[in-house]
Parts: C-alpha cells; structure tokens; sequence
C-alpha cells in the first residue's frame, strides 16, 4: 500500500505532499524543508529545518533517511537498502541498519549510487561532491558463501571527489579529502589529509587553518 501512495505523491504540489508524508508516512519534515519530483519511500524520514532532497532520486529499502539541518540531496540519486527482518539474507547480522544519515550543512551532488544496505554515516559540513560515485556497503562473502555487509562513514568537514568508489566498512576521518576516482576500501584515522588512488592511501597533508575545513555555512560560493 505504501508503494502506490508514494507514487501518488509524486505529482502533488509540495503544501499537500508534506501532509501526506506527515499524516500518512509519519514523517518527520521540518517546515522549511522541501522534497521535489522525487521517489522517497525509507521507513522513516527525519528531515532538519531548511533542508532539501531535489528532483529524479529514488530511495527505497531504507529504514531510515535523516536529513539534517540545512543539507541537500541533489538530483539523480539512486538511494536503496534492503530491508531488516528477511529471514536468509543478513539473517547473521541482527544489528545491521539499513541507513542514511546526513548532518547539518552537508550536500550529496548529483547522480550517486548509495547502497545502503549497511548503515551510512556522513558528518556535518561535508560534500559528496561531482557526478557518479558508488558507496557500497554490501557484497559476497565468497569464504562463509553468504551477503555480508558493513557501514561506512564520513566525518565532519570532509570533500569527496567524483567519481569514487567506497565500499563496506571504509571510513574517511574528519577534515580529509578523498580525490576524484579513488577506491577507499578501509577505515583511515588521520584527520588533515588528502587520501587518494587505488586503492586510496594518504598523499599529502591539509593546513589546520583551511578555510574549507572551518567554514561556518555548508554552501561554497
């Protein structure tokens, strides 16, 4: 039943699509927020003053997609999970959460694939910026022959470049870069830095007094 109302949605003005997603989804949507033309079905939604998702993004399968304040997703986005509660896949793994969750001041540009099969964390005042990156928190266990799955985060002041790739239980650390098409496929600890290549490794150092790193608004003019 939830699918059709979704889709119906879609096509009303956004006054009475927020009554629908309050009253009917029991959302959670700040008054200033705003969804546009898109698909946005997780179980729950929690969604910060001034916040915004745009047109064309599709997000299923989530347990939870929390917005926080002042934070965008942008256009083209394919955002799914898979849901708790199946009784073969995942069924190893009962604190799994299918989430993505999005602090104040921070934008996902456009044309992402998030898998958030496994929860994804990205912090405040950070910018998945560019086109086409893939954030994966899913694969096969080719040893247990099983779906496994792993979080991934992305801390406070971060920049991540387009077109990379991250997969399950990657972590960039606070005030870091991630430079366009790098794979990160594990948990670095070292804040200040520029991670880069394939797969990434640190390559270079961040001033502590970068003016990304300590701005006060999450838009870049």
């Amino acid at each position: 039943m939830k699918r059709p109302l979704a889709i119906l949605a879609l096509f009303l003005p956004w006054p009475l699509k927020r009554w629908v997603y309050r009253r009917v989804f029991h959302y959670e949507i700040d008054s200033t927020a705003r969804i546009g033309f898109s698909l946005i079905m997780p179980a729950q939604l929690k969604m910060g003053p001034r916040s915004r998702i745009g047109h064309l993004n599709l997000c299923k399968g989530l347990q939870l997609l929390d917005i926080g304040e002042a934070s965008t997703i942008g256009r083209g986005n394919w955002i799914t999970g898979f849901p708790v509660g199946h009784p073969q896949h995942f069924a190893h793994d009962p604190d799994r959460q299918p989430s993505l969750r999005i602090g104040s001041h921070s934008a996902i540009t456009h044309r992402h694939l998030i898998d958030c099969t496994n929860q994804i964390q990205v912090g405040s005042f950070t910018t998945i910026a560019g086109y086409q990156s893939q954030f994966l928190t899913h694969s096969i266990d080719v040893v247990a022959n099983r779906q496994d799955s792993h979080p991934i985060s992305i801390g406070d002041y971060c920049f991540v470049g387009t077109n990379v790739v991250i997969l399950g239980g990657a972590s960039l650390p606070n005030q870091c870069v991630l430079g366009a098409k790098s794979l990160l496929n594990k948990a670095y600890t070292e804040r200040l830095k520029v991670y880069g290549g394939v797969p990434a490794r640190a390559v270079a150092d961040l001033p502590e007094d970068a003016a990304y790193m300590n701005r006060q608004t999450g838009f870049v003019w």
